[in-house]
C-alpha cells in the first residue's frame, strides 16, 4: 500500500510541476532584461497600438567642440535627402612661446638651410557614403577675429565636453586667397605616407588628409622672428594675426569624412634644411590644436559648419505612410498615441516602439546607411522649453526625474535595457531592413499606476541631447550626420509604426 500510495503521490508532483511549468513558460523575447509572460489571453494580452505620426526638421542648435569628430566633405546625390556640405575651421599653433624653428644657428641662411615646405594634415578617421568619388578641398585663412579671441563661446556649463564649443550654423569670415586646395582619393587614405628627412625624421603616416599650402604662405610662416612685434614672441600676439583655417569642400563627391582635431595626425607642419654634422637634412616642426589652457596659451579655436539641402526631395514632402529621420542636424518625427489614455489599471509586462526601415535603393540604402541610434522624449507643452526625457526607462538602475530641474541625468543609457539601436531582419518581400525597438515599459507603467498625462513623443536620431533642465549636454551614441533612414509611419500595412503592448490584467 505504501509504495503505490508513493507512487501515486510521485505521479501528482510531476502533473503538477508541469502545469506550473506550461503555466509559467517564458516568451524568449528578453529586450530591455525583462522576461516576458506567454500571451495566452487568458492571464497575459498583447495589443497593438496604432500611432499617429507627423515629420519634423530641427532648426538645429547642436555644438561641437575640440574633442568632436569633425565632418567635411559633400553629399551631392541623395535621392531621398538631398545634399550635405561640411566645411572646417580650425587653429593650429605652436604648444610654446617664443617659438622659433630649433635654434638660430639651424635655420641661417646659407649652406643649403631654408624652408622647403608646409603642410596642412588632417586625420582621417572613416566616411560615410561614396568613399569611391575624389573629394575636392580648398584651404583660406579666416579672417574673424572674434573666431580665434573671444569668450563668446566658452560654456562651461556644457559638462563632459571642453570649452570653446560653437554651434554648426556658425561660419567665420575668411580671406579670398587661396593658400592651397587637394583632391581626396579616400580609397588610398590607408596608404603609408613617408614624411620628412632621411637623417631626422623618419615618420610614416597612414589616414591622413594633406593639403599643401602655398609658397608664398609658406615663406611667411618661415620668415618670422621672435621679436616683441612678432606673432612668435607670444599666444596673444599668434592669435591677433593667425585666426585659423577653412578647409573648405567643393562640389564633387558624395561622402562624409570624419576627422579628430585633437589627433597628433592634425597638425600644420612646417618641412625646412638644417644643417647637422656638416650636412643638411630636410626637418620638421608642427603647430597644433591646443586643448588646455595655461596662464600661456589660451585653447584652439575649432568650428564644423555643416548644412542640409532636402528641399525638393522626399524627406521634405513626405507622404501619409512614410517618414524621415536623418541624424543630427537633420529631422525629427511626432508621435501620438491616443490608445494609451484609455488604459485601467493592469501589469505592463512589455511596451515597445517599433520603428521599421522602408527598403528604397539597395545600393544608395546600403551606401547611406541608417542612423546607428535612434531615441524618443517627451513633448510637455506646459514647460518650456517642451521637451524633457522619458520617465524611468533609460536606465531603470539610475534614479533621475524629468520633471526636477536639479536632478541629474542618467550616468549613462542602459541600450541593452532601452533599446534604440539598429537591428536587421528580413521583411515578407525577403529584402534585407534595419528596425528598431525602443523599450517604454516603465514609463507606461506610470502612466496606468500614477496617471501620468500621456504626452506625446519625439523620435529622432541626436548626435547630443541637450535639456535645459539639465543644464548641459549629454553625448549620444551617433556620429554627427551619419545615419538617415525612410521609415514607416503608422498608417503603412508592411512597414508599420506601432506601440506594441504586452500587459496582465489586476
Amino acid at each position: 500500500m505504501l509504495k503505490k500510495f508513493i507512487s501515486k503521490l510521485y505521479l501528482l508532483v510531476v502533473i503538477v510541476v508541469a502545469l506550473c511549468w506550461s503555466c509559467t513558460k517564458l516568451d524568449t523575447t528578453t529586450l530591455g532584461g525583462d522576461l516576458i509572460p506567454v500571451v495566452d489571453n487568458v492571464n497575459t494580452f498583447e495589443q497593438i497600438l496604432d500611432i499617429t505620426a507627423t515629420q519634423g526638421i530641427f532648426a538645429d542648435t547642436t555644438r561641437t567642440n575640440l574633442l568632436s569628430d569633425h565632418v567635411l566633405g559633400t553629399i551631392s546625390n541623395d535621392p531621398l535627402f538631398g545634399t550635405t556640405k561640411a566645411d572646417i575651421y580650425v587653429q593650429l599653433k605652436p604648444s610654446a612661446f617664443p617659438f622659433r624653428y630649433g635654434s638660430i644657428a639651424d635655420t641661417l641662411s646659407g649652406f643649403g638651410a631654408g624652408l622647403d615646405s608646409v603642410v596642412l594634415c588632417l586625420s582621417y578617421k572613416g566616411y560615410w557614403g561614396d568613399f569611391t568619388i575624389p573629394q575636392s578641398l580648398q584651404v583660406r585663412q579666416v579672417s574673424d577675429i572674434n573666431f580665434a579671441d573671444s569668450t563668446q563661446y566658452y560654456d562651461n556649463d556644457l559638462r563632459g565636453y571642453v570649452a570653446n564649443s560653437r554651434p554648426i550654423t556658425y561660419r567665420p569670415n575668411t580671406l579670398s586667397t587661396l593658400l592651397g586646395s587637394t583632391i581626396v582619393d579616400m580609397t588610398k587614405l590607408k596608404d603609408t605616407i613617408p614624411v620628412g628627412g632621411s637623417v631626422f625624421n623618419k615618420e610614416k603616416v597612414i589616414n591622413q588628409i594633406r593639403i599643401k599650402l602655398s609658397p608664398a604662405f609658406a615663406a611667411s610662416i618661415y620668415n618670422l622672428d621672435t621679436s616683441a612685434a612678432s606673432p612668435f614672441n607670444s599666444d596673444s600676439a599668434f592669435r591677433r594675426l593667425f585666426n585659423g583655417f577653412e578647409i573648405k569642400a567643393g562640389s564633387s563627391g558624395n561622402a562624409l569624412m570624419y576627422t579628430s582635431l585633437s589627433s597628433t595626425n592634425t597638425r600644420l607642419e612646417v618641412h625646412y634644411r638644417k644643417r647637422y654634422a656638416g650636412k643638411v637634412d630636410t626637418v620638421s616642426t608642427s603647430f597644433k590644436l591646443q586643448t588646455f589652457a595655461s596662464p600661456v596659451i589660451k585653447l584652439s579655436a575649432a568650428a564644423n559648419n555643416i548644412t542640409r539641402g532636402i528641399s525638393g526631395f522626399p524627406a521634405s514632402n513626405p507622404t501619409a505612410d512614410e517618414l524621415y529621420l536623418q541624424t543630427t542636424p537633420g529631422t525629427y518625427v511626432n508621435l501620438s498615441i491616443p490608445g494609451i489614455s484609455g488604459y485601467d489599471n493592469r501589469i505592463i509586462h512589455r511596451a515597445e516602439l517599433v520603428v521599421q526601415q522602408i527598403p528604397n535603393n539597395p545600393v544608395f540604402d546600403t551606401m547611406f546607411r541608417v542612423p546607428d541610434y535612434v531615441y524618443v522624449d517627451l513633448i510637455d507643452t506646459s514647460a518650456s522649453p517642451n521637451w524633457k526625457p522619458i520617465y524611468i526607462d533609460l536606465n531603470p538602475n539610475t534614479a533621475y526625474d524629468p520633471d526636477v530641474a536639479s536632478a541629474i541625468f542618467p550616468s549613462a543609457i542602459d541600450f541593452g535595457y532601452y533599446g534604440g539601436f539598429r537591428r536587421d531582419k528580413v521583411d515578407k518581400f525577403g529584402n534585407k531592413i534595419q528596425y528598431y525597438n525602443i523599450n517604454v515599459t516603465r514609463h507606461l507603467q506610470r502612466i496606468v499606476t500614477k496617471r501620468t498625462p500621456n504626452y506625446k513623443f519625439r523620435l529622432f536620431a541626436p548626435y547630443v541631447l541637450n535639456y535645459s533642465s539639465y543644464k548641459y549636454a549629454i553625448p549620444y551614441n551617433n556620429n554627427i550626420a551619419l545615419g538617415r533612414a525612410k521609415i514607416g509611419s503608422g498608417t503603412n500595412n508592411d512597414y508599420k509604426m506601432y506601440l506594441r503592448v504586452i500587459y496582465s490584467k489586476l
